[in-house]
């Protein structure tokens, strides 16, 4: 599982542990460690921070958006690491997701728009400063087909479905009713898979998420 539920993470440095797990663990094998990692004076530990994630975006696309994105999640690894983690671990666990949530979804608007003059004028409106642009509301973009996925997703990106699944098939004591779970959990995910491929071939656009790499 290369996504070990991110976002259930109370921090930065938590969501980069469960986020794009195989990613991570490279940057840090093979840039962070031999930097000197954080077994090195505090300032030269937050330039490597610096510097991983200055490569982590170029990894993701020759764009500036994509470096500026990786310099957002560094600088607040860098706050994190100087102290800002204490804090934030002794804050309730709900506060800590709520935190980790915010910063992830202004660094994806980053990541996913063309350049930044297009993402502050988005972040702008997400907080309704509109600058005279045309005002877009959530119910406008609430279709039946969005609610339902957004339910599955926030239902998803939790344990809850996979601990179910396994006490599912962990609870028959018979061989034939175990193996009766398993496959109707297969089936389950099957099922979804189909439909994610026919949505996906159904789009009239799609590119390669890389093509700027």
């Amino acid at each position: 599982e290369n996504f070990n539920y991110p976002y259930i993470s109370r921090s930065i440095r938590e969501f980069w542990r469960r986020w794009h797990i195989s990613l991570s663990t490279w940057f840090r094998d093979y840039l962070y460690i031999p930097l000197g990692g954080n077994r090195v004076a505090p300032g030269r530990q937050y330039f490597n921070l610096i510097t991983v994630f200055f490569f982590c975006g170029l990894w993701h696309g020759a764009s500036l958006t994509f470096v500026v994105w990786g310099l957002f999640h560094g600088l607040f690894l860098v706050l994190e690491a100087k102290g800002a983690l204490r804090r934030i671990e002794s804050l309730p666990p709900a506060a800590g997701r709520v935190y980790t949530m915010l910063v992830v979804t202004v660094g994806l608007v980053i990541f996913r728009c063309d350049t930044l003059v297009h993402a502050s004028r988005y972040l702008r409106s997400m907080i309704g400063v509109s600058g005279g642009a045309k005002e877009h509301f959530a119910a406008m973009y609430l279709t039946p087909d969005v609610a339902v996925a957004l339910i599955a997703a926030v239902i998803g990106c939790t344990p809850w479905v996979a601990q179910w699944a396994r006490q599912c098939c962990a609870a028959p004591r018979n061989a034939f009713a175990r193996l009766a779970a398993e496959s109707a959990v297969n089936a389950g995910l099957l099922a979804i898979f189909i439909v994610a491929l026919t949505y996906l071939s159904a789009g009239t656009y799609n590119p390669f998420i890389y093509f700027r790499f």
